[in-house]
């Protein structure tokens, strides 16, 4: 059995879904009370196209790391453990509450041997990166969090990161300035612990062009990015591999940009 497109299983509360050998069950919510509780399309394009793409090694002593901004329901962060990454997984306390915390549990659990980890913490874009904290075990930045200087200190996943996702975040204008923000935050983290600035990988749908135009150039213009879109038969290859067969109509304005740091790359 194949995954369907997100907009057809819209209905399901709980989603049976395979992904290369595994399979997720996977809880949702199309309650209109936010977009982050629900599948998109962009998250189902974008493991399958990561599960294709990615070959690195991780460095010696460690395994390879990769935080999630806007988890939502938890596909792409499960998709990464299952092979073997560990996942920092970000989204809003109402998401999390909802439905991450939940299906990172639940699925976790059940994975073999071998695989990663996922932790799921709280991450508000609009939070300053110099406010945020990497030693509490529930939160990274919150606007009306407990004070940083009394964490509960625990040992959590944190830069540097070798990987930065996240998909259908781009959808209003007044999200764009704290995304870029906080994507150029972790980017000069992870740098600053002698590696290369990790690659971020957007996936987004093209509902309204000018907004994406524009927000791709403030990432080149304003926060030293490179953007190169990732060839549209590299995700059919990788859809096709993981068994999605859908219809062109079906996914084709989903689109998947690599951002790298002008002066990584």
């Amino acid at each position: 059995m194949a995954a369907l497109p997100a907009h057809s299983t819209k209905h399901i509360a709980l989603l049976r879904y395979p992904f290369h050998g595994h399979l997720f069950y996977l809880a949702q919510r199309d309650n209109g009370l936010t977009n982050g509780t629900a599948l998109w399309l962009g998250a189902q394009c974008l493991s399958l196209f990561l599960a294709d793409a990615l070959r690195r090694q991780a460095p010696p002593g460690r395994r390879l790391r990769a935080i999630e901004l806007g988890s939502g329901i938890g596909l792409s962060a499960l998709a990464l453990c299952s092979m073997g990454w560990d996942v920092l997984a970000t989204d809003l306390p109402d998401v999390i509450s909802a439905v991450l915390s939940s299906n990172v549990a639940r699925n976790t659990s059940q994975l073999p041997v071998g695989s990663g980890t996922v932790q799921v913490r709280a991450l508000d874009w609009t939070v300053p990166p110099d406010q945020w904290v990497w030693d509490n075990a529930t939160f990274i930045g919150l606007p009306e969090g407990p004070e940083a200087d009394h964490p509960d200190l625990v040992e959590t996943l944190r830069p540097p990161f070798d990987l930065i996702i996240s998909s259908d975040t781009l959808y209003a204008t007044e999200i764009v300035q704290p995304l870029f923000r906080t994507l150029h935050a972790l980017t000069t983290l992870s740098a600053k612990h002698g590696c290369r600035s990790p690659p971020v990988y957007l996936a987004i749908e093209r509902r309204d062009p000018l907004l994406i135009d524009l927000a791709l150039a403030d990432a080149v213009r304003l926060w030293d990015f490179t953007a190169e879109r990732v060839p549209h038969k590299k995700i059919v290859k990788a859809l096709e591999k993981g068994g999605a067969n859908w219809d062109k109509e079906d996914w084709d304005d989903v689109e998947i940009w690599k951002l790298t740091r002008k002066t990584d790359s």
